[in-house]
């Protein structure tokens, strides 16, 4: 399966309400919208990249119930980018001042806040390219951290704000660094 991507702007150009009602009366699909105002509806993922994300989210809210740092959120929650851009990272984190700072109806919408740390988990179905744009335009919204992991690959790149993408081929770890004091996710898994 493939993402497909629909330009409706020479018609209409979506609100963020009319975006938000159009999720909301498709539940069975996934929409994601890009900085453009295109409609990107995504594919269901299969059961081992399912499998994967299942894995990855249970040792990143072991983390966060410890720490009580921020707020986790799972592949379902979309954010609303500075750029115009809805995104629905594999995995996403906002520190808790942040979150705070957010009003009831922004939580409880699509939330107008940049992650803290995103993760892609690339699943057979994703292309490598349309990905690390994804990954590059959290990091340019505000992400400090972000993950795109290639389990066919067996390879993650990792962005950061002011740096270069880092390639590591096939670690057995990643640091959460500062960003995730304390947090290592162990990677063996996924190989």
């Amino acid at each position: 399966m493939t993402a497909y991507t629909i330009d409706f702007n020479p018609i209409i150009q979506l609100t963020d309400d009319q975006f938000y009602q159009l999720c909301r009366a498709n539940p069975d699909l996934k929409f994601e919208r890009n900085a453009q105002g295109e409609l990107i509806i995504m594919p269901p993922t299969g059961g081992e990249t399912g499998n994967k994300n299942f894995e990855l989210v249970i040792d990143f809210g072991i983390w966060n119930r410890q720490t009580r740092l921020g707020v986790g959120f799972d592949s379902s929650t979309c954010f609303k980018l500075a750029n115009g851009a809805n995104r629905s990272p594999d995995l996403a984190w906002v520190i808790q001042e942040r979150w705070d700072a957010l009003s009831p109806e922004q939580r409880t919408k699509f939330p107008p806040i940049c992650p803290d740390f995103v993760v892609e988990l690339m699943s057979p179905s994703d292309t490598l390219k349309s990905t690390q744009d994804k990954m590059q335009e959290y990091r340019e919204n505000g992400a400090r951290l972000g993950w795109l992991i290639a389990p066919e690959q067996r390879r993650v790149e990792i962005y950061r704000p002011q740096h270069d993408v880092e390639i590591l081929e096939a670690p057995d770890t990643l640091s959460g660094e500062e960003v995730l004091p304390g947090f290592t996710l162990d990677l063996r898994s996924l190989w």
